[in-house]
């Protein structure tokens, strides 16, 4: 009875066509939103993902990369120590006042102080060698291409950051932060930016590289235990990634709304999807009674109803596979935040079969009137 089911979808192929469109549009949803927010709340960590260092050191009970508090200087030199350790920097975070065009008023921005040369760490997968070069320039910053328009500053510019002037030397993609405007400039320009005095030589953060050979987790741990130094922590980059996306998506009530338009989207599908297979599967009700006359039973013809269901998700998911990746390259290159990891790609094809066999089990509702005795009607 399995090529039954194929075979009735290709030669009634259009009156499964608004099913197989139902479950693709619905999938296209879910992927396009779980991408949006990946892509939205993962830049909350862009200053984890886009640097190349393995250790963070930040103040203790950090929950986001953008809440950090000032360090001992001193605890580098304990980092150094560390056989397994092979290069420390220090990094700077600090809020900032934006001043530019007098149109676009005030802004808020989040000033980051790295160091420039060509071997840092912090952001070394965002800014190539000849825009790190030009951060050694006094008062030089780098924003986000995205970002100029908001800033109301062109490149070569003046503009003003907590009072003091700066001057846009170049622009970059990846920079795009949640909530606010990255702007990247050396630790001495930061120094100078930063309005407490008391705070001004203190870094925020370090961060460090490790050997091929040391293991991340131990290393955090044993750097962990020193005393001495102030309050700090260790993280690994990867875990303070995941601890900052998982603060945006979850304490702050965001992910909630985010998971509930989720639930809506599925629960809209279902229904679309499951009322047009039942249509179609109702349009073929003579041909089930027709089977049922010839002594296939009812268990049979679910069979049958649940393999074409499975199709319709298949050819579903298939087409919002093809346009879904379309639409993220578009969205890509209009700097439009979106990012989709493998398990979630995964989790969204089984929501889509999921939404199927869903509408598979509606569908077979109307295997009630296959009766003989329609076929005497």
């Amino acid at each position: 009875m399995v090529p039954l089911a194929r075979k009735t979808l290709i030669y009634e192929w259009r009156r499964f066509l608004p099913a197989i469109l139902a479950v693709g549009f619905a999938g296209l949803l879910q992927v396009l939103q779980a991408a949006l927010v990946l892509g939205i709340f993962s830049s909350a960590s862009v200053y984890i993902t886009g640097s190349t260092a393995d250790i963070w050191v930040g103040y203790p009970g950090t929950q986001s990369v953008d809440q950090g508090r000032s360090l001992d200087p001193n605890v580098e030199m304990h980092m150094r120590m560390d056989p397994h350790v092979t290069q420390v920097e220090p990094f700077i975070w600090l809020d900032g006042d934006w001043r530019g065009d007098r149109t676009t008023g005030g802004v808020s921005v989040y000033v980051s102080g790295i160091d420039p040369r060509p071997e840092g760490l912090m952001f070394a997968r965002v800014l190539d060698k000849d825009m790190r070069a030009r951060l050694e320039e006094p008062d030089a910053v780098v924003v986000d291409r995205a970002d100029l328009e908001k800033l109301g500053v062109g490149v070569g510019k003046q503009a003003a950051i907590n009072g003091h002037t700066v001057r846009i030397v170049g622009v970059s993609s990846g920079l795009r932060a949640l909530g606010g405007v990255n702007v990247v400039t050396s630790l001495e320009t930061a120094r100078r930016l930063n309005p407490d005095p008391q705070d001004a030589g203190r870094p925020t953060y370090l961060v460090a590289k490790l050997d091929a050979n040391a293991d991340t987790k131990s290393v955090a741990a044993r750097l962990r235990h020193a005393t001495g130094f102030g309050p700090y922590d260790v993280w690994a980059a990867r875990d303070f990634a995941r601890r900052t996306v998982l603060y945006w998506m979850l304490d702050t009530g965001a992910g909630a709304g985010v998971l509930f338009l989720a639930g809506i989207v599925f629960l809209v599908g279902a229904v679309i999807t499951s009322q047009t297979l039942v249509a179609a599967v109702a349009g073929s009700v003579r041909e089930y009674a027709t089977l049922n006359a010839l002594g296939v039973g009812l268990p049979a013809l679910r069979r049958v109803v649940l393999e074409q269901a499975f199709w319709v998700g298949a050819l579903g998911l298939f087409g919002a596979s093809f346009v879904g990746a379309l639409l993220m390259a578009i969205a890509r290159s209009r700097d439009v935040p979106v990012y989709l990891s493998i398990p979630v790609t995964l989790i969204c094809a089984l929501l889509v079969m999921a939404l199927a066999a869903v509408s598979g089990l509606a569908a077979m509702r109307s295997l009630r009137r296959a009766d003989p005795a329609t076929l005497l009607r």
